[in-house]
């Protein structure tokens, strides 16, 4: 009957010896078989509510329920077995060193926030917005998105339930600040279509919560990775205005980034003219900001940031003044800012070759993608960059060739 039982729960291990030791107590009436209800149904070929029926009002019954060996009215003799699928599930994951399945976590404590009469803590569900917020740029993609995904997936269940205005609106800024991390994360791993779909739902999220600032960051970031997944110059731009018109002058972290995005396409269309005009609101802007603690985050924009978007457009639009402003950009970001890092030692290499040092630029490159696992959006673009600049006679070159089979390869 163990075996049988342990069949019909899809288990593979486990001691028959001990669960045939609850089947005599199931037996003998000593406990309900809450946890293994299913599978006796299963094993027997019967319906749950034939094998385990409702019970009657009559004395006998009422007896049997006070000892437990009856099911009791208003209580679920599936909700403990659900619970226990949930335990399996976190105890397979964690063992196989893989991400715990959206919804495990919150099923497994349901019971306890039930008694605790626990309400939705929105300050904490931003809290974990903000930690992502920097997660992201110290722990790989590949790690980000799963973790995200399951919050994105527990966060769209409290909002289907209803919750009072305020919170509700809490909870819709919850959902869009996961929902840009999660459309970041997609959009450096090459999944063009997922984030851009991902940035939509963004967008209406902090629309329906009312959050000024929240509508305006999530416009200029979108703006950023739309310029650096190739989006239309129109597309970017549109976002650029957007972005502006709803901050009607409250300068905040996204506005900088929408003024970042705009100055760096317009500089990629060569109109040198409107990139350094919008380079200026962008540093105008940036000093309205708080002064943060420096450390890198999606959610808020930095002076290196400033300055690493000065660089960028100084490079692309050919200025003599990128090889400083490179330099400064780089002393800025602390040596655990890879990506950053990377990115600028690219503009070097692009401002290299198009003084004329083309071996040193080309092979400058080659030497900061080796070793790299997988270049972000950023990244993909500056190496082209590094290579539509070089002179035809020398794109040939051994350097050149590797260069272009890592672009091609990531």
């Amino acid at each position: 009957m163990a075996r049988r039982l342990m069949q019909a729960a899809g288990l593979r291990q486990g001691s028959v010896a001990n669960l045939a030791r609850q089947i005599l107590d199931h037996e003998k009436g000593r406990h309900f078989p809450r946890e293994w209800a299913h599978a006796y149904a299963a094993a027997f070929g019967m319906e749950p509510d034939d094998l385990f029926p409702v019970p009657r009002t009559d004395g006998h019954d009422a007896v049997a329920a006070v000892m437990g060996t009856v099911k009791v009215s208003g209580l679920d003799p599936w909700d403990d077995d659900v619970k226990r699928r949930a335990a399996l599930q976190l105890i397979a994951a964690i063992g196989a060193g893989s991400v715990v399945p959206p919804g495990v976590m919150e099923e497994l404590l349901s019971g306890i926030d039930h008694v605790l009469g626990r309400t939705d803590d929105v300050e904490e569900w931003e809290r974990v917005v903000h930690e992502y917020g920097h997660r992201i740029y110290r722990q790989p993609f590949e790690s980000i998105v799963p973790a995200v995904t399951a919050d994105v997936v527990a966060v769209g269940e409290l909002l289907k339930r209803g919750r009072p205005p305020r919170e509700q609106a809490g909870l819709l800024r919850v959902s869009a600040g996961l929902s840009g991390v999660l459309a970041e994360a997609l959009g450096n791993l090459g999944e063009d279509r997922a984030a851009r779909r991902t940035w939509h739902t963004a967008r209406r999220a902090a629309d329906a919560s009312g959050d000024r600032m929240l509508r305006v960051w999530v416009r200029g970031r979108a703006a950023q990775w739309a310029g650096w997944a190739s989006g239309s110059r129109h597309s970017v731009m549109n976002l650029v205005k957007d972005a502006e018109q709803i901050a009607d002058g409250t300068p905040s972290s996204g506005l900088a980034r929408a003024y970042a995005a705009g100055a760096y396409m317009a500089a990629s269309h060569g109109d040198m003219a409107t990139a350094h005009d919008t380079l200026d609101m962008l540093k105008r802007t940036f000093e309205h900001l708080p002064h943060g603690s420096g450390e890198q985050t999606i959610l808020g924009f930095q002076e290196s940031q400033l300055h690493w978007n000065e660089a960028y457009v100084h490079t692309i639009v050919g200025d003599g003044r990128a090889g400083v402003a490179v330099d400064y950009a780089e002393r800025l970001y602390p040596p655990t800012a890879a990506a950053p890092i990377v990115n600028l030692r690219l503009m070097r290499a692009v401002h290299l070759v198009r003084r004329g040092e083309v071996r040193e630029g080309t092979e400058a490159a080659l030497e900061t993608l080796q070793g790299r696992p997988r270049p972000v959006m950023a990244t993909r673009q500056l190496a082209e960059q590094v290579l539509d600049t070089l002179p035809g006679r020398v794109r040939e070159l051994p350097a050149a060739r590797d260069l272009r089979e890592l672009i091609t390869a990531a």
